[in-house]
């Protein structure tokens, strides 16, 4: 965001806009173009393929929040720094695994109180990923290389997926002896179809770029020197339109899809009753019958 800082030149001179920083992250990065309106959240642990440890499960949600709370991000790209978007959960030691697992949540014996805090470790897990969807700018995801495990658990919660021609989808968990249970198992069958879903679930076999374009898991593949300003490109075209409108748009679509036809009709009703009345339409008109490029404000 940018805020007003003193003037460097004589007095009387305008002042100077100056940027405030993104906050600094363990395991991620955030960055915000202001001129385009897009934000970045980059997975930074490219040493370990990104594999999720356990301050990333802190990191990517706490991102996600700052940049939901900042008003000049319309679309976010979400992507992996290296050459793997994210290998899934990090198995270098028995020990970081194990607390990923929950089985360091809790000393006491009673069998009861070990599976509440069981739930609660892996409802805080879901709610990392789910913060995607409740973060109001669209997330667009661009994969390449290891697209593993967790790596598919958060791909499917984010809005729109392109990826590199290299990139090897693989729901890996039931080769750990684990159910899947951070959102792999409840989002990907909405893409793909539940059949596809759960044959790729129960047999956690690799999947490459053209079967996943093919059922629909991602919309584009591209050569991987281009994933970047490909998804680059579309999250500036969605940048440039009203943000109550595409911010609107996701919020409509992810209720519709929780909810019956009937509910996401009246739902939308609610929503436009609203927004039909804000400024974002009136500039789109003007600019339409201007023959100009809309400047919409910041929310």
């Amino acid at each position: 965001s940018l805020v007003l800082g003193p003037s460097t030149h004589s007095p009387g001179a305008r002042p100077v806009a100056m940027v405030s920083r993104p906050p600094l992250f363990a395991t991620v990065v955030v960055d915000v173009d202001l001129r385009t309106h897009v934000g970045t959240l980059r997975l930074n642990r490219p040493n370990k393929s990104n594999a999720l440890d356990p301050q990333m499960w802190v990191d990517i949600p706490a991102a996600l929040q700052w940049l939901d709370n900042n008003t000049d991000v319309r679309c976010v790209v979400l992507c992996g720094a290296g050459k793997n978007f994210c290998a899934g959960i990090d198995v270098s030691s028995p020990e970081v695994l194990g607390e990923q697992l929950g089985q360091q949540t809790h000393s006491v014996d009673c069998a009861g109180r070990k599976a509440e805090s069981m739930f609660r470790h892996v409802r805080r897990l879901q709610d990392a990923f789910t913060a995607v969807e409740k973060c109001r700018a669209p997330v667009i995801c661009a994969m390449q290389g290891a697209c593993f495990g967790g790596g598919v658990d958060l791909a499917v919660a984010c809005d729109i997926r392109v990826c590199a021609d290299d990139t090897k989808f693989c729901v890996k968990e039931v080769d750990l002896a684990i159910v899947a249970d951070i959102g792999t198992l409840q989002r990907l069958p909405l893409l793909v179809g539940h059949g596809i879903a759960l044959e790729w679930a129960l047999t956690a076999r690799v999947v490459d770029a053209e079967e996943a374009l093919a059922a629909g898991l991602v919309t584009k593949v591209v050569p991987s020197q281009e994933l970047l300003a490909v998804a680059t490109e579309l999250a500036q075209n969605i940048a440039q339109k009203s943000p109550l409108a595409t911010q609107g748009t996701k919020t409509a679509a992810l209720h519709s899809r929780d909810h019956s036809v009937e509910d996401g009709l009246v739902f939308v009703a609610h929503l436009n009753s609203a927004r039909l009345q804000s400024a974002d339409l009136d500039e789109a008109m003007a600019a339409k019958f201007g023959n100009r490029k809309p400047t919409y404000a910041k929310l």
